[in-house]
């Protein structure tokens, strides 16, 4: 009987100890670019990013280190003779928090969610002035594969936007 008091004891104790964090990084860099409503890039407005975790001001286009957060971060830019521009950016869920259940725990996954450092934003943050849009979520873990094509993506849409229409025969 002692026996089995004693192998208890040892699976409680190594299961129960599981409670460090497994996702690291509190914070990540973003970068926020803004534009115009034919898609001309808009140099020098001053952004302030606002989360539940803290506020930060970064001028455009440029790079400023959030907290991360579940909570959308909301992008506000201004600039003198341009409408204001807002950005709500959604996070994602890093597909690495799910596995701290396994290998850290539910203590460690707790800590994960509550600091943030289970979540990203997209690296890169396009604003456009005087419209208010939604930037979606990164896709799970997957934010550096996509950065090339994310690129590709808004060159392309840029490029489509600012095209001439074409005139009617």
């Amino acid at each position: 009987m002692n026996k089995i008091n004693t192998i208890v004891v040892l699976s409680i104790t190594l299961l129960g100890s599981g409670c460090a964090s497994i996702v690291t990084g509190h914070n990540q860099s973003v970068s926020v670019e803004t534009r115009g409503k034919q898609g001309e890039a808009v140099a020098s407005a001053n952004c302030k990013l606002t989360n539940d975790k803290g506020t930060w001001f970064v001028t455009s286009p440029g790079s400023v280190s959030v907290r991360r957060s579940y909570a959308d971060l909301l992008v506000n830019c201004e600039k003198s003779e341009q409408q204001p521009g807002t950005a709500s950016v959604k996070s994602s869920t890093k597909a690495m928090a799910f596995g701290n259940i396994i290998f850290g725990g539910v203590i460690g996954a707790g800590v994960d969610i509550a600091s943030g450092a289970a979540y990203d934003y997209p690296t890169l943050i396009t604003v456009l002035m005087g419209d208010q849009i939604t930037v979606d979520a990164p896709p799970v873990d997957s934010a550096a594969e996509s950065k090339p094509q994310a690129a590709a993506e808004a060159q392309t849409t840029v490029a489509a936007t600012a095209q001439p229409a074409a005139a009617n025969p």
